[in-house]
């Protein structure tokens, strides 16, 4: 169980939920019957003293499913800098198994997808929530690090800020709307910033094409069945 929201991606605000995504398994017999049940559990979004708490998760059925398709998604859980529950650790200790099937044009679409479908919703209007602004950067970059070096981009925005160290002024602007999210109620409005719009709309169109051309990765599907099965207790 790991943090899959602004707070590992090291954007929050005072008011930001806890996201929290898992991966659990099921007793054998689960697995053994004719017809296939939920594979997912989603919680309501419950207001605690703490905040927010926003919790779903993915059984490993489905999970190792995804991963055959080169899901991004997997690989960030992996990554995450916070850690609920133990056992993330042991679920690391699978990479070996499971890097082979991360896909960089696969993964590249899903960035971009996010990321277009954010500003096809939030760039109509004089004014943007500004966590609507990260909605759209944090993919963005995790775009542009796949098209550099094919691998899996890190979660953290200011680790992605790096692969545009070419691009002073746009750096600066990010980093100056983060320290401003850090203290504002992500949910206010603030003016549109025509740096950050001009750089994602350019780099939004130019990957669209050059994405095209990364490569697809394909893992040994056998040994995604070995390890459920080694999961679940029938090895």
């Amino acid at each position: 169980a790991c943090e899959s929201g602004s707070r590992a991606w090291g954007f929050s605000s005072p008011d930001s939920d806890y996201d929290v995504r898992f991966v659990y398994v099921h007793p054998v017999n689960w697995y053994l019957t004719l017809e296939e049940n939920r594979d997912v559990i989603d919680l309501p979004i419950e207001d605690t003293p703490v905040g927010l708490l926003d919790i779903g998760g993915w059984d490993l059925r489905k999970t190792l499913r995804l991963l055959s398709k080169s899901n991004p998604v997997i690989w960030e859980w992996l990554q995450s800098p916070i850690c609920y529950q133990a056992e993330q650790q042991i679920f690391r200790e699978f990479r070996n198994v499971f890097d082979p099937f991360y896909s960089p044009i696969t993964a590249c679409h899903h960035y971009l997808s996010i990321c277009r479908n954010t500003m096809d919703q939030a760039l109509t209007r004089p004014s943007v929530k500004i966590k609507k602004y990260f909605y759209r950067l944090r993919p963005l970059l995790a775009a542009l690090w796949i098209e550099r070096y094919r691998v899996v981009p890190p979660m953290e925005l200011g680790l992605l800020l790096s692969v545009i160290d070419d691009q002073a002024e746009i750096q600066k602007c990010i980093l100056n709307l983060q320290e401003r999210k850090q203290h504002l109620d992500e949910q206010v409005p603030i003016p549109r910033i025509a740096t950050i719009d001009g750089f994602l709309g350019s780099e939004l169109k130019r990957l669209q094409e050059t994405a095209k051309l990364l490569p697809v990765a394909t893992g040994d599907r056998p040994s995604l069945d070995r390890l459920f099965q080694e999961c679940v207790g029938l090895k």
